[in-house]
């Protein structure tokens, strides 16, 4: 990915230099790729259920960190944040224009780095947690970190793997921005939990395909992909299927608690956005079958 002296994002805020105390929990609910990291590597470290992780994550509350870093721009010369900042960029670019052919708006999200720990308009955020989203206050949060998780531990590497990350979470900000996700947070109350799981798998299917959907008009304004580029992300997206965590983790696969979809889904949806760079194809909640 020929990403280097592309314009970056002036929407990155960087929190990294006081990194967040306090406990491990995770107060409101957040949407993001890297929920099911902790359950995966919990796991395997505790021998506890990662399904039961993930309810706890999703679900639970916990202490709020006791300390928030200061916000202000990254240092010119961190190349992961560049890198962030260069994609965050491109998203920017690409979903403007989108919105603006179908006659709307877009509102950026911002997006902030932090270490460990930090506090968000969805509670306390962990780095254990991978990258997520929190429509409360319209904000990507990711800490670098997790790019050496989904490299070494979870053998997804490559730049545009990374870059997939960050156009997933970017992808929830375009449902909040569509009136998706409230839309979606006024269901869950009225469903099972087995029909909240098939709900969330809908909304985490439909943020890869609107990643995809940036791939595509990304590949098509800049020609910066090398070949193996998509295969990358393709990769990223098997590695955290429902399906192949639980696999690797030692445990049954259970369809039931599936809540992201499985790694032939995430591929599938992904793919479907990158092909049609449309945002109809990807209404995974008229689905049939997604």
């Amino acid at each position: 990915m020929r990403w280097e002296g592309n314009r970056e994002s002036s929407n990155v805020e960087d929190a990294r230099d006081g990194g967040g105390g306090g406990g491990f929990g995770f107060g409101g609910r957040s949407i993001g790729i890297g929920t099911i990291v902790i359950a995966l590597i919990g796991g395997a470290i505790f021998g506890v259920n990662p399904l039961t992780i993930l309810g706890l994550l999703t679900g639970g509350g916990g202490p709020a960190p006791t300390q928030q870093g200061p916000v202000h721009a990254p240092p010119a010369d961190d190349r992961g944040a560049k890198f962030v900042s260069v994609v965050l960029a491109n998203t920017e670019d690409v979903w403007t224009q989108v919105f603006q052919a179908g006659g709307a708006t877009y509102h950026a999200p911002k997006l902030v780095l932090f270490r460990g720990a930090t506090q968000t308009g969805c509670g306390a955020g962990q780095a254990a947690m991978g990258p997520f989203y929190c429509p409360a206050d319209q904000k990507v949060y990711i800490d670098l970190s997790f790019y050496d998780t989904l490299r070494n531990r979870l053998g997804a590497p490559g730049e545009f793997a990374q870059a997939y990350v960050i156009a997933h979470e970017v992808g929830h900000h375009v449902q909040d921005e569509l009136g998706i996700t409230r839309k979606v947070d006024g269901m869950r109350s009225r469903l099972s939990e087995a029909q909240a799981n098939q709900l969330s798998v809908r909304v985490e299917l439909q943020a890869d395909c609107y990643a995809g959907i940036w791939a595509h008009h990304s590949q098509q304004s800049k020609n910066w992909l090398d070949p193996g580029d998509i295969e990358s992300a393709m990769n990223a997206a098997a590695k955290i299927g429902d399906d192949a965590l639980q696999k690797s983790s030692g445990r049954a696969v259970v369809p039931e608690s599936f809540t992201h979809g499985t790694s032939a889904q995430r591929q599938r949806w992904f793919n479907t956005g990158y092909q049609q760079g449309s945002v109809k194809a990807c209404d995974t909640f008229a689905a049939g079958n997604v």
